[in-house]
């Protein structure tokens, strides 16, 4: 399959890195809104202007949309499926059924296929959730996520003026997760189970209060948590906060049996030490599938919901029942 990137920051790097380690996947170039002499790509591959994207459209089977979910992929999404079978990652959970419906008006006026909202969460724990709720739909799920740093949240504070870095740590409450994995079925609030930790530089003479303010009552993000926004330099988070580790657990507890008087447990983990470089593993796998969908002549927008297990691998049928069945 060959693969385009659009957008070269941690995710489109990662993008890169990820599809060396495919060997069916083959990198046609990366297409960035920077100026492409001042870019230059990890493996060799050219670099190009955002806007030449559409000269390459023959050449492309699946594009990978790298940009954030805060303002580039409720653009870019819509605008590109028209044109490009593409894999995005929007991860801004209560816009989702809203962004679906846009790329799928776009992707179905143009015959492609395009899968949104592909990563990890959602993505993998979205999978996760579902096959655990079908399993022992009487019990309780419970998602958390962290200690890590979150792309999109670190994203949405940089879009703030005035902000010249952030990283945003989601860190889940010890109590709360606690509580999920005994059975104990507690109902909690957002606030209950995760807290945000900002690390935020600014531009000198920035209204650190103004900046602040914006930070904890952006909704969406961090409304509805207990948030803290530390200020430091920008040699500070350079130093202390470069790294971009994630992970987090999806726990669902439940009872079997005629009397439900047996318990059981579905527990999903990840830890990550670079969140980007696993979304764009699981983007390339997804980007597999797209292509296989779309020569099947589906057409239109796509979760991972409608994604069968056999299309992520690259492994035939057969390989697959021998190896994993």
């Amino acid at each position: 399959m060959k693969l385009g990137i659009y957008g070269y920051g941690n995710l489109g790097r990662g993008a890169e890195a990820a599809i060396r380690q495919n060997g069916d996947a083959e990198l046609v170039g990366v297409f960035t809104r920077r100026p492409p002499e001042t870019v230059k790509s990890e493996t060799g591959t050219p670099v190009f202007r955002a806007e030449d994207v559409f000269s390459y459209e023959k050449e492309i089977d699946v594009l990978l949309l790298c940009g954030g979910s805060a303002t580039d992929l409720p653009v870019l999404s819509p605008l590109l499926a028209e044109r490009f079978n593409l894999v995005d990652s929007f991860d801004t959970h209560a816009k989702i059924p809203e962004h679906f419906a846009k790329v799928d008006s776009a992707a179905r006026r143009g015959g492609k296929t395009a899968l949104i909202s592909g990563g990890w969460d959602p993505g993998l724990f979205s999978l996760a959730r579902l096959y655990a709720e079908a399993v022992l739909p009487r019990g309780a799920g419970y998602t958390f996520w962290g200690r890590g740093v979150s792309q999109g949240h670190s994203d949405a504070i940089r879009r703030i003026p005035g902000v010249l870095d952030a990283r945003q740590y989601t860190v889940p409450v010890p109590e709360a997760v606690r509580a999920a994995e005994n059975g104990e079925s507690p109902s909690l609030s957002p606030r209950q189970t995760h807290r945000r930790e900002c690390f935020v530089a600014v531009k000198e003479g920035a209204d650190r209060e103004a900046i602040r303010e914006a930070i904890v009552t952006m909704p969406h993000y961090f409304a509805g948590y207990d948030t803290s926004v530390t200020f430091v330099s920008e040699k500070e988070l350079k130093e202390n906060h470069a790294g971009l580790p994630h992970g987090g657990r999806v726990i669902r507890t439940g009872a079997t049996g005629a009397r439900e008087e047996h318990r059981a447990a579905v527990m999903f983990s990840l830890a990550l030490d670079s969140n980007p470089e696993f979304t764009a593993l699981v983007l390339v796998s997804l980007a597999r599938a797209v292509g296989r969908i779309r020569r099947r002549g589906e057409v239109g927008c796509k979760t991972v919901f409608d994604i069968a297990p056999a299309d992520l691998s690259p492994l035939s049928a057969e390989e697959l029942r021998e190896r994993y069945l």
